[in-house]
């Protein structure tokens, strides 16, 4: 009864699962897995917008948002990949339209477009609008959009089912194993194909914006089966989060004309960006203000800043900022309309993951070898097309382009000659071994305090400023973690709807991703874009422009990190200026 064969099995519901769905929805058994209800997926909390060179506000080609997003991930993403996001981004777009998005529209129908951070007309000259918006709740609306079209499509659904092993079979994927969370039960799922898009990780971290599910569940699966992780370090801070809280105040608020004020009323982004200003890319506006903060002109002398949006208008702001300025309403008792809105930086995305070519396919080692039947997409894979700093509004195109592409590949090019492969013996072995463990132990510790020291140490230690020392001091304190976690304990060892349980589980896998993270912090002795060094401030190409690829050891007590090159077409590395 807990064994299921599909022709694809696809883990997560948020936008690159269900667009990679939609994709393949008339000529194969598709199952999607989710640990959520799809419509909860983080997807959901995606606010500003999806960028596309559609040019409905003024001139605008897809080659700029190719710059934009190579100079934005400051030269270390792979640039056949980022002109494969800047090309599709318009044709991904258009299908999300012709499936029903309600964008905001323009005075003659079009899809509407507002600026963003990072995005520029003609190669950096100034800020241009290209980010296609719904309010802004976009990835809300992305994600009922494809919903509905998956229901339609008649894609099965296993809702509240979470994954805990990826099977392999004579070098293929073949299937994963999940545990039902209303019941307990294990589930063998037999595939041709998986797709792992699981999403991030930024729960590792206190302050984010992140929700309770982003545990980096595919990554750590993955991470446990021999699978490298690429890029770890590269970690993003979104510079607008809601002071103590993180939930995110969407970079929109900028887009639209909103202030960074410190405690002087200066706008200071101007003295480090005098071009793009409020709209540099995520991580030097984040530098920008903790540097303002560590030289003693945060508000009060306090960790914060202020973002202003007052001056945009009620009219403006109900139109276009509706949830956002609801946010700091509800949180922090603060009416936008009036006031400043007290903001920090919060951990907000992954740049790194599992790697994948541009197909989607998850690759393995430097010489980009494929693992058949294993596919990845979104924010748990590293394409690498965000490089080192993801641009505002490129999630949502990574979404829907690689997803696109991941399910149009799978279609056309796999399922036709793919046959399944077979399960190993006792497929469910491990998974089992590890639930049976938790329930049945009845001694050792909870699991709050290693949580929270772990948010905690993440914050302190690998944040916005990182030095040898933090990292060094963050390694120790995960060695410490992973002892006392491989002695945890549960208070509820029921089966049904045993919250704590998967609470337990994705604690691990939090663990796994911090240790890849740390490990790859610590070797990459330079700054580059998200991953900033006091004690190695400048940009090392002649060392660091490759990429890290962080495997798991058992043996060694800290992953093995291995290197592969960058792919460089057509911008050459630069200093990046705005």
């Amino acid at each position: 009864m807990n064994y299921h064969k599909f022709d694809v099995v696809i883990v997560g519901a948020g936008g690159a699962g269900l667009m990679s769905a939609m994709q393949l929805a008339h000529g194969a058994s598709i199952a999607v897995i989710s640990k959520l209800y799809p419509t909860r997926s983080h997807t959901g909390a995606a606010q500003g917008g999806v960028a596309a060179a559609l040019g409905n506000q003024e001139e605008d080609h897809w080659k700029w948002h190719m710059f934009d997003t190579v100079k934005g991930g400051d030269y270390l993403v792979d640039q056949d990949a980022g002109e494969v996001l800047a090309r599709e981004a318009i044709d991904a777009v258009y299908d999300l339209e012709h499936w029903g998005l309600p964008f905001n529209r323009t005075p003659d129908g079009k899809i509407d477009q507002r600026r963003f951070g990072g995005h520029s007309r003609n190669f950096g000259e100034g800020p241009v609008r290209r980010s296609c918006y719904a309010a802004d709740r976009t990835g809300h609306m992305i994600l009922q959009t494809m919903y509905q079209q998956s229901i339609k499509n008649q894609v099965r659904f296993f809702n509240e089912y979470m994954m805990l092993d990826l099977l392999m079979s004579d070098g293929q994927a073949c299937g994963v194993v999940a545990l039902c969370l209303r019941d307990g039960t294990i589930h063998t799922f037999h595939a041709k194909t998986v797709v792992l898009a699981t999403g991030g990780y930024g729960r590792a971290w206190r302050i984010t914006s992140n929700a309770l599910a982003c545990t980096g569940d595919g990554m750590a699966v993955a991470y446990r089966r021999g699978i490298p992780l690429e890029d770890m370090e590269m970690y993003q801070f979104h510079p607008t989060g809601l002071y103590k809280i993180g939930i995110l105040l969407s970079e929109a608020a900028r887009g639209e004309g909103a202030y960074l004020l410190n405690n002087e009323g200066e706008r200071f982004c101007i003295r480090y960006a005098p071009t793009m200003q409020e709209l540099a890319p995520r991580d030097m506006v984040s530098r920008f203000i903790v540097q303002e903060i560590a030289e003693g002109r945060g508000i009060d002398g306090k960790d914060y800043v202020y973002l202003s949006v007052a001056h945009l208008g009620k009219e403006k702001i109900d139109a276009k900022l509706p949830d956002i300025t609801d946010f700091a309403r509800n949180y922090l008792g603060v009416e936008p309309y009036y006031e400043p809105v007290p903001i920090q930086p919060t951990a907000h995305y992954a740049m790194g993951g599992i790697p994948t070519d541009i197909e989607g396919r998850v690759v393995t080692d430097e010489q980009n070898s494929v693992l058949p039947g294993l596919y990845a997409a979104g924010e748990v894979a590293c394409v690498s097309v965000h490089g080192a700093n993801r641009l505002g509004t490129n999630s949502l195109v990574d979404l829907i382009v690689f997803g696109r592409r991941a399910g149009k590949h799978i279609a056309a090019k796999w399922l036709p000659e793919a046959e399944f492969a077979p399960l190993p013996s006792d497929p469910d072995a491990y998974a089992t071994e590890m639930v049976e463990g938790l329930l049945s132990r009845t001694t050792g510790e909870t699991q709050e305090n290693i949580r929270a020291e772990l948010r905690d140490m993440m914050m302190e230690y690998v944040g916005v400023v990182r030095s040898e020392e933090s990292l060094k001091n963050a390694t120790a304190k995960l060695v410490e973690l992973k002892e006392r976690f491989g002695a945890i304990r549960l208070m509820d060892r029921t089966r049904t709807f045993n919250t704590e349980l998967m609470e337990v589980i994705e604690l691990g896998n939090l663990i796994e991703c911090s240790e890849a993270t740390i490990a790859g912090a610590l070797a990459r002795k330079e700054s580059r874009g998200a991953h900033y060094r006091t004690d190695f401030e400048k940009r090392d190409d002649a060392n660091f422009l490759s990429h890290t690829l962080a495997y798991r050891s058992e043996t060694a007590g800290a992953p093995e990190l291995r290197y592969k090159p960058v792919v460089i077409t057509e911008f050459q590395p630069k200093e990046r200026k705005y």
